[in-house]
This record gives C-alpha cells, structure tokens and sequence, in this order.
C-alpha cells in the first residue's frame, strides 16, 4: 500500500456510526470497499451502518455470514455487501457474482483477506480494523487516486 494512512479511534457504536456518516456520502458506483480485521470488531456494525446512511435507514441489515451476498437496491445504485469468513478457496468468490457486483454497484466486502491474490487491493478502499485496550482503531487508505483524494473528506 502506497496510499497515505488515515487512522481513526473507535470508541462506541456511535463513533462507529459518525464514521459511516461521513464514508456513505462519499461512495460511487464501481466502489469497493475491503474490511479487514478479527471476529467481533465491528465489520458488519460498519457495514449496516453504511447501508442505513446510504438512504435505507429502515431496512433490516442481516450478516451475510451463511448466506455469503446480500444485496439492497439503494439510490447510488446496487449494493452488494459480501461476507467472505466461510470462503475455503479464493476462487469461490467468482461463484457470488462479484464481477458483477465490481462493475454495476457498490461493492462492501468483510472478510477481503480471504480472496488472497483475488483481492482487489489497487481499486479498493481498504479498512483495517484492529482492538487497543478499549477502544477500535480502523485504519483507511487506498492505492487508488479516486479513493485518496476522497480519505482526506473523512
């Protein structure tokens, strides 16, 4: 990763939904965002917080967990929120659809770490999620100039 790091601390469920706040009005079609980190740190909370941000502020947000895909109809365009946790092979992913899901929406994936070389590192936005003491620390950075320009707005 080339890109500059931006680093934030996470305290409470609200930090987390400021965050999305800020993240959700920043997001294209064709966006790809990887969230990186272990069990129970908020990947899935950063995630339904985006989709609720993204103007569906009623709509149940499950773990893709068992199902792998889940998919809202949003006003920027398709959302495809994966879950890759249950993935044994990167090659997996193609039988999800993700190509399309790079080429038509916005594309929210946990788990990113598991695609291996599949991962879309140079295109993405990359949040890696990570514990100390008390509070979460999700560092944010891109290799991509589209996403670098728009960190410096979180």
């Amino acid at each position: 990763m080339a890109g500059k790091v931006k680093t934030f601390k996470i305290h409470t469920l609200q930090d987390t939904q400021r965050f999305a706040q800020k993240l959700a009005p920043l997001l294209r079609p064709k966006d790809i965002i990887l969230l990186r980190g272990d069990l129970g740190l908020g990947k899935t909370t950063l995630t339904r917080a985006i989709i609720h941000e993204i103007g569906l502020k009623d709509e149940e947000v499950p773990s893709p967990t068992f199902t792998l895909l889940q998919t809202y109809d949003t006003k920027c365009g398709p959302l495809y929120h994966f879950d890759f946790y249950r993935i044994r092979k990167p090659e997996e992913v193609y039988e999800l659809g993700i190509e399309d899901a790079y080429a038509y929406g916005i594309t929210l994936i946990e788990w990113g770490e598991k695609m291996g070389p599949l991962e879309p590192v140079k295109r993405a936005l990359i949040i890696d999620m990570s514990m100390d003491k008390e509070k979460r620390i999700f560092k944010v950075q891109s290799d991509n100039l589209s996403w670098q320009n728009r960190i410096q707005e979180l």
